[in-house]
């Protein structure tokens, strides 16, 4: 059974989640200062925005593991930095496009995968913990849920860009298709595998723990 962090202990007690919130917070800022295109910079950052809500509304209700934690830290400063510039233009994924001859603009698709691998764990954690489901249905429901989240999110995304860019250039650039017409559903199917790979890991850990206990 999984052993849920004390959530008695006070804010300023944990500082591993004051050391976060500083350096994410700055890391915002100066992504928000230095964007080449601020209207897509706020656009992208309502997911962003709605998850920090999220994390303090319910801080002082349901605590996360560090692990937890680390995992959505490392997922913001993913989606933010992705965020600076629209995704076809990112640095990073221009400079691997460039060295390994690459067709396209391949960060987008880190933030995708980057989802499922780092989100569906902290997932697992409410479902386990502010649920009690059955141990296979813990491991089962959170690819499910990142599965028809990351669906919803195309949908969404799909829905903006055609209101705020008029369905033009700059909205399939919003969009990141960079003219490829199954993008949406390989962003999906990214996520599906970086969620089924942290939930076989998270399995095969907790069985390996669960049988040297026993032994």
């Amino acid at each position: 059974m999984y052993s849920q962090p004390n959530i008695k202990i006070p804010y300023l007690q944990k500082t591993l989640h004051i050391v976060y919130s500083i350096l994410f917070a700055a890391f915002w800022v100066y992504t928000g200062l230095t964007t080449s295109d601020l209207n897509n910079w706020l656009l992208e950052n309502t997911l962003t925005l709605s998850l920090i809500i999220f994390l303090i509304a319910f801080y002082n209700i349901f605590r996360f593991s560090d692990l937890s934690y680390t995992l959505i830290f490392l997922f913001l400063l993913l989606h933010v930095y992705g965020s600076q510039h629209q995704y076809p233009d990112n640095p990073f994924g221009e400079w691997l496009k460039q060295n390994y001859n690459l067709e396209r603009n391949h960060y987008d698709r880190f933030v995708h995968f980057g989802y499922g691998l780092l989100l569906t764990y902290p997932i697992h954690e409410v479902l386990a913990h502010g649920f009690k489901l059955k141990k296979l249905i813990n491991y089962l429901l959170p690819i499910e849920l990142i599965l028809s989240s990351s669906a919803l999110y195309e949908i969404v995304e799909w829905m903006v860009a055609d209101w705020v860019y008029d369905g033009g250039e700059a909205g399939m650039n919003f969009l990141g298709m960079q003219g490829d017409i199954w993008d949406a559903q390989k962003d999906i199917a990214l996520a599906f595998t970086g969620a089924c790979i942290t939930m076989a890991t998270a399995y095969l850990l907790r069985s390996k723990n669960n049988a040297s206990e026993l032994s």
